[in-house]
């Protein structure tokens, strides 16, 4: 597969991560200058492109120590062979269960505290299905971020559906059903919607990356 080109925000997240990294590790306090002038540097560029200066300086200062990217966890839960999908309050899409990956909690923990908190069901992991790098495929950008998507099968413990304060409805669709309405391209795309049938109804399954 061909690597992704990089765009502006890119370069910007680039620089970020080799001047917060840089400035973790270094030893010398000469080096520490350097990495914190190239954090400097980046923010004056984020301004030339168009942030705001309280935009920039959240660009710079999102991240500390050595920078890896985000995670955001998707829990795939099937009732009666139909796929379980929430609907956003804000802007009337659906999406799988999910969001970023808090700290403290593993991936499987994530995935049954979303499940509850956007549907009311408390299900129990059982295999990751996927690893997706956002940037590999054409989910929409939340941020310049990296992000690492992953999808994990559970089973539901209970059948009591309930929205939750992020979410408007709670729903149970079939293959067509799911691929009809309108998904939220920043959490899932009609890829991962045919994946989660796919995986629901192999007889064996092999986690899909990257």
């Amino acid at each position: 597969m061909a690597p992704y080109q990089d765009d502006l925000n890119t370069l910007l997240a680039k620089l970020q991560a080799i001047a917060q990294t840089g400035n973790y590790n270094a030893k010398d306090v000469f080096d520490q200058q350097r990495y914190t002038e190239l954090a400097d540097v980046t923010t004056k560029l984020a301004i030339k492109l168009g942030a705001s200066d309280q935009q920039a300086k959240l660009f710079v200062d999102a991240d500390f120590g050595y920078v890896t990217p985000k995670v955001d966890v998707r829990a795939v839960t099937f009732i009666d062979d139909q796929l379980l999908l929430v609907q956003e309050r804000a802007g009337g899409t659906w999406s799988i269960p999910g969001g970023w990956a808090d700290l403290g909690y593993s991936a499987g923990e994530i995935a049954v505290k979303e499940t509850r908190e956007e549907a009311g069901l408390t299900v129990k992991p059982q295999q990751l299905l996927a690893v997706r790098a956002l940037r590999k495929h054409a989910y929409a950008k939340q941020s310049s971020q990296d992000v690492y998507k992953m999808f994990i099968a559970c089973l539901p413990e209970n059948r009591a559906l309930k929205s939750g304060i992020e979410t408007a409805k709670v729903q149970l669709f079939t293959r067509e059903q799911a691929l009809q309405v309108p998904l939220s391209l920043q959490r899932n795309l009609p890829a991962d919607i045919e994946m989660a049938f796919d995986a629901h109804t192999a007889s064996h399954w092999m986690a899909k990356f990257d």
